[in-house]
């Protein structure tokens, strides 16, 4: 494992894997931890970068101008080396770089930049995803945090829950077997409150798109807050494995195959392209209140 790379605030310090330049640690500013504690009886991730795409591809394959690519769920960023190529005390940035392996799966040139910054109690992570190839190409992203749930502030967990910043009366979208599936499911909201449990995941994530909100609250109904905004999407997935110490909270610019999707890579749902030479750009940030 690689050696953690350490930024600090005023109120939050964070440690970051040049691993898939992976946030995995948040602390507060008395040292407690905000995310999860990466339990291999649940899910070892933390905070992994979603690339090229979001979610499980229909057959684990990639399909692009006639070729077949074989790619695992969420891409490979997130099992990648990142090169440090900026630091100092309070930000650092990360680059993926195209090469061999990734032009096997993915045939394109292309840098991936993940900055992150704190400003007194708030995380920022942008993102930059530039083509560096002379074609449009394809893509998608997702932030995947995983937080501490319970928080460390001695509040039960079952007293937990994530507040929308404006009203959301649609129905989620239904997934089967990883993919998305005809029809709608239910939204579990009472009013903008998500109160969480392990009941509510036993079908898989929650997933939202077409968001009014661009933030969310989660915390005890007393207690420290963290606020998750996300300005540059309408997608977002909330999920967890029943009995677990986390719960990500995940605004995606992307979602995953529906059931039986044999088409073009560039058609899929919530993918963008971008032109050669041009460069699309993220954001998210976390606030303790």
């Amino acid at each position: 494992m690689a050696d953690l790379v350490e930024i600090t605030g005023a109120g939050l310090s964070a440690a970051i894997n040049p691993f898939g330049a992976e946030l995995t640690h948040l602390r507060d500013g008395q040292g407690r931890e905000l995310m999860t504690d990466a339990d291999p009886a649940f899910w070892t991730g933390h905070a992994p970068l979603l690339f090229p795409f979001v979610g499980r591809l229909n057959g684990d394959v990639l399909r692009l101008d006639g070729a077949e690519y074989p790619m695992k769920q969420h891409g490979f960023a997130r099992r990648s080396a990142f090169t440090l190529v900026e630091q100092d005390e309070s930000q650092v940035r990360f680059r993926l770089e195209d090469d061999a392996g990734t032009r096997a799966v993915y045939p394109f040139a292309f840098a991936l930049d993940a900055a992150y910054a704190i400003d007194g109690a708030t995380l920022t992570v942008a993102i930059t995803i530039a083509n560096r190839g002379d074609a449009p190409m394809p893509a998608s992203f997702g932030f995947h945090p995983a937080f501490a749930w319970p928080l460390p502030y001695g509040e039960p967990r079952a007293d937990h829950r994530i507040v929308f910043a404006a009203d959301e009366p649609g129905t989620l979208v239904a997934l089967k077997d990883g993919l998305t599936a005809s029809g709608e499911r239910p939204s579990p909201l009472d009013g903008r409150v998500l109160h969480l449990s392990d009941a509510i995941f036993a079908d898989d994530a929650l997933i939202w798109d077409g968001l009014a909100s661009r933030s969310v609250s989660y915390g005890a109904a007393t207690g420290p807050q963290l606020e998750i905004a996300f300005p540059d999407t309408e997608k977002l997935g909330i999920w967890t494995k029943p009995g677990a110490a986390f719960v990500c909270i995940e605004p995606w610019h992307g979602i995953a195959d529906p059931q039986g999707y044999a088409g073009d890579f560039r058609d899929k749902p919530g993918v963008f392209e971008i032109a050669p030479g041009a460069a699309w750009t993220c954001r998210m940030e976390i606030t303790l209140r």
